[in-house]
């Protein structure tokens, strides 16, 4: 919406240039020139320069695991001039177009060189870039209404849109993102025309809105989302190898599924570390996925564990129906196991404050928490931040192993796929022996629009705007 990135991953999944005009690789692939097209402004009417590019990628550098992956083989940034840039290596590395355009969050997104500066783990407060579509901070509530205007001076690529890359046209002058809290409400609001997008529609009233002929149903989200739980290694009871493997044991994915999204056409139970509808899944390690839930197994592991009857605190976003659903029967099965499973009740936004906190439990921290990434991320095992494993510089929770740290470096160095796919089911093998989260099934649901709102682009991750009309 608001920012731009140097690449985009287009509808093949191939990176294509996006900010930058032309791009090439010296012979040795160390040292990578980039050339930003001319023309780009920030919406404060300042040119995009590459000192803007830099900064923003380094900061990128500190804050992503992939960006941290490529920036280990980084010797240098240079600038050569107002548009063009380069990134010397150390060493090639075969992934580092993939990586500036990735789709999963954190996004290399370019911002301003005084924004990019920021300290790289404090929030940039300003909201400026250099996209299709300008935040409109004046008419926005925050955590209720958010408005972005089109951004006139926009120049978009001439390619057609396909995926993150081509041209980037906003056909709307406006758009307005509602948080509806009550889902019949919402759903109401588009029937009756109030609302034209309904991002993630109740399954169990999909039937009352495929029966409406001025509203379409329309899965945009092709590789689905991938469900997971994430365990606090450092602090008790998941700072133990028999604890975390008595999570594999105590979930059962479809009830959690069905709770939410109820037409299994919308979900299946998924026992990869990769996800189940892309190229890296892998059936290597899955017995305890094959078994099912076994409660008693998991009591006897938390026993193995020495779990000492503390409480162990689940962080519950109760606005999230997936989120809040899934904590109730984690915290149901673990009361199961013999486990004193205590709910934090609150708001997504506050646990994404709190899981932050690498503190015990009796100082404001946590033991579990939910959440989700996007199908085509999860099968990226560099791109995904759930992925790292490389303890506290890594993502919530923190897991660290060095064998599979050194697996995603070979994994990123294979020059073929099936090379890759070998390589993803060892990945698979280990992690499901130390355990570095707890899978939650994938689903797919569709959103729900207006019949006469048109051009949505498919995405994994993200609902792009620009290409959208009202006709």
């Amino acid at each position: 919406m608001i920012y731009d990135t140097l690449f985009g991953i287009d509808e093949n999944r191939k990176a294509q240039p996006q900010m930058v005009e032309t791009w090439g690789v010296s012979e040795d692939k160390k040292t990578y020139t980039f050339m930003l097209r001319a023309g780009q402004k920030f919406h404060d009417g300042q040119d995009v320069t590459s000192a803007d590019a830099v900064a923003s990628i380094r900061r990128w550098a500190v804050r992503d695991g992939a960006a941290q992956h490529l920036f280990k083989r980084v010797i240098d940034t240079p600038i050569k001039d107002e548009r063009t840039f380069q990134l010397v290596l150390r060493e090639p590395y075969g992934l580092v177009i993939e990586a500036l355009g990735k789709l999963e969050t954190n996004l290399p997104v370019i911002m301003r060189k005084k924004d990019a500066e920021t300290d790289a783990n404090q929030q940039v407060t300003s909201k400026v870039g250099s996209g299709p579509f300008v935040f409109n901070e004046r008419e926005t509530t925050s955590g209720q209404r958010y408005v972005y205007d089109r951004n006139p001076n926009y120049v978009p690529r001439s390619e057609p849109p396909s995926g993150m890359a081509g041209g980037k046209v906003a056909k709307l002058d406006r758009v307005i993102i509602e948080n509806l809290a009550d889902e019949q409400t919402a759903v109401g609001a588009l029937r009756a025309g109030e609302i034209d997008f309904y991002e993630i529609p109740p399954i169990d009233l999909l039937d009352q809105l495929e029966s409406d002929r001025n509203i379409q149903l329309e899965v945009l989200n092709k590789g689905g989302n991938v469900g997971m739980c994430r365990l606090n290694w450092l602090h008790p009871p998941f700072d133990k190898i028999e604890a975390r493997q008595a999570m594999l044991h105590l979930i059962k994915q479809d009830d959690i599924l069905k709770a939410v999204f109820g037409n299994p056409k919308y979900y299946g139970a998924c026992g990869s570390l990769f996800g189940c509808t892309g190229q890296m899944q892998s059936d290597a390690n899955t017995g305890w996925f094959k078994g099912g839930q076994n409660i008693a197994k998991a009591r006897e592991l938390f026993k193995k564990a020495g779990y000492d009857g503390r409480p162990v605190v689940i962080l519950q976003a109760t606005n999230v129906a997936f989120m809040n659903n899934a904590c109730l029967l984690i915290a149901q099965w673990l009361r199961e196991a013999g486990v004193n499973a205590e709910l934090a009740a609150s708001d997504w936004g506050a646990v994404i404050t709190r899981r932050a906190v690498k503190k015990s439990v009796a100082e404001g921290g946590w033991n579990i928490f939910v959440t989700w990434g996007s199908g085509e991320g999860f099968d990226n095992p560099i791109g995904l931040q759930a992925h790292t494993a490389n303890g506290e510089a890594g993502w919530f929770g923190w897991p660290k192993d060095d064998l599979h740290e050194k697996l995603r470096d070979d994994w990123a160095l294979a020059t073929t796929l099936d090379g890759r796919k070998a390589i993803a089911a060892k990945l698979q093998e280990n992690a499901w022996t130390y355990v570095p989260m707890a899978l939650l099934g994938q689903w797919a649901p569709p959103v729900a629009r207006r019949a006469n709102v048109r051009g949505f682009i498919p995405l994994p991750a993200h609902v792009p705007f620009w290409n959208v009309e009202k006709v």
